[in-house]
């Protein structure tokens, strides 16, 4: 492992640091134990955590709330540089964040297990949360003297099981709950501020807010919808904007639709695009993860068939989705090709990412098909 990047304070490394630890899947038991600790720290503390799973994101959130300095380390790149605890941190020098890179493979360790081997070395104090004997934490802790498990402390806050359960969620304790989801605030921060259980903010969040990847699906979307300059521009109508909506597993055909439908007018023209957006990271190595699964494709091929409508993919790579790094406009039906040839799709990128679609660029990739 090295250090490609750094954010924030750098001072926080001459600190007397405690790292926290705690397995992955750890039972939502231990949250009393693990944010008890949390509370007990102070402005004089210093903490390296990583956000690498839901629990590591919440520890962290809780810290940041606390404003205990903290030093959170992520692996290739940073890309929560919108958390607004984050950006509060960094502008009152309480947080560094330490992007790391593998740089070579030593031992047969997977990439979190190297992570943790690396960062260990920079902590005087190890606090574990909850470690899963099983793991491959626990046999990094062997011989070492410097580590503190919770999960072995008596903690006399108030029991997860004796907080209030199974009442109905009111109005103003809603708002509150998206107020503080939404500055991420965390749950723990929620939890006393609402004298709710863990498990119940949990799944109050699930039920009344969006995935990240759904948001980050809407956001794509909005991205998109700039590009036609609808305010300002009346060659464009928006006839259609489809969004996902479900209960349960219960969803409407229309959530396999393309995203929305526009109409190009001038003049005697008149034509009909569908639109499909589609925003990713990055693309696999050796292209192994397909872009798109194959039933997805022949669902938008038979969709254009059936509404007799040219369907354009919209896909940005990189970047945010409110700003890709590399955009392309792919027609449904050179989808599979460009699957099975990846070298093709260079041909479908656009030369500048935010500048306005006109007709004829929406028209070229399919005469180009033709």
């Amino acid at each position: 492992m090295k250090i490609i990047h750094e954010i924030g304070n750098r001072d926080l490394l001459q600190r007397k640091k405690t790292l926290f630890l705690c397995s992955k899947m750890a039972p939502i038991s231990k949250y009393d134990l693990i944010f008890g600790w949390v509370d007990s720290l102070s402005k004089d503390d210093c903490v390296i955590c990583f956000n690498s799973s839901e629990l590591e994101e919440e520890v962290m959130k809780a810290l940041l709330v606390n404003q205990v300095p903290t030093i959170l380390v992520v692996m290739n790149r940073f890309t929560d540089k919108y958390n607004v605890q984050i950006m509060k941190a960094v502008e009152e020098n309480r947080i560094l964040i330490i992007v790391l890179e593998r740089d070579e493979a030593r031992g047969k360790g997977t990439t979190p297990r190297l992570r943790n081997e690396f960062v260990i070395t920079m902590a005087d104090q190890i606090v574990c949360g909850y470690i899963n004997k099983n793991g491959s934490i626990f046999p990094l802790l062997a011989g070492q003297n410097n580590v503190r498990y919770l999960e072995n402390e008596m903690f006399c806050g108030v029991s997860e099981d004796r907080s209030p359960t199974h009442q109905r969620w009111k109005v103003w304790e809603d708002k509150t709950l998206l107020r503080m989801f939404y500055e991420d605030m965390g749950i723990h921060a929620i939890k006393k501020q609402l004298n709710r259980t863990y498990l119940s903010v949990k799944n109050r969040i699930r039920a009344i807010t969006l995935p990240v990847e759904v948001l980050k699906g809407r956001e794509f979307e909005d991205f998109v919808l700039e590009l036609f300059d609808l305010n300002e521009n009346n060659l464009y109508s928006l006839l259609e904007w489809r969004g996902d909506k479900s209960m349960g597993e219960v969803s409407p055909v229309s959530n396999t639709y393309p995203d929305f439908v526009i109409e190009y007018k001038k003049g005697n023209i008149r034509k009909k695009f569908s639109i499909e957006c589609k925003w990713r990271v990055s693309i696999s190595k050796n292209h192994k993860i397909p872009l798109f699964q194959p039933e997805q494709i022949l669902r938008y091929q038979e969709y254009a068939r059936e509404k007799n409508q040219e369907v354009i993919i919209v896909l940005g790579i990189g970047g945010e989705p409110s700003m890709p790094e590399n955009l392309y406009l792919i027609p449904v039906d050179a989808l599979q090709e460009v699957q099975s040839k990846p070298s093709l799709l260079k041909q479908y990128m656009r030369k500048e990412v935010s500048k306005w679609l006109t007709f004829e660029e929406l028209c070229k990739p399919l005469q180009e098909e033709e």
